[in-house]
């Protein structure tokens, strides 16, 4: 059946994509999401754990983890609202914002591998049947 095999195919993809960019991201010694933090507070620095778990759809102990390796690298550093003391503001470090560049190439050579070989009409197909795919999971 044709909607077996395509299943199969995306959970083969799902599993080789995310292989190859964890192979990727543990260059930079980052993990898988990490990235997103980072490059998150890039455009709102100085949001919340709690915004940053909104923002990247995570759940808060995964967000908590993620800004507690990151502080230990040196990327990120927590500092107390100025208003309100019980709020802690992330930030990006400069270190950390020298972390973007080589994450945007990890991205850009993940994406160049994926869709290697395929017309401009193929990823326009791509692209409405993924969207489409994403809009029957909403």
């Amino acid at each position: 059946m044709i909607e077996e095999e395509i299943r199969k195919l995306l959970d083969e993809l799902s599993t080789k994509q995310r292989r190859s960019y964890s192979d990727m991201l543990r260059q930079l010694d980052l993990h898988i999401g990490q990235d997103q933090l980072l490059c998150r507070l890039l455009k709102e620095d100085g949001i919340t754990q709690s915004q940053l778990s909104e923002r990247l759809s995570c759940e808060p102990p995964t967000v908590a983890n993620m800004v507690k390796t990151l502080e230990s690298y040196g990327l990120i550093h927590r500092k107390r609202d100025a208003l309100d003391a019980r709020i802690n503001r992330v930030y990006l470090t400069p270190e950390g914002q020298e972390m973007i560049a080589p994450i945007e190439k990890v991205w850009r050579k993940q994406q160049d591998k994926l869709l290697d070989g395929m017309s401009p009409e193929e990823l326009h197909l791509l692209k409405r049947l993924l969207t489409k795919m994403a809009e029957n999971l909403s």
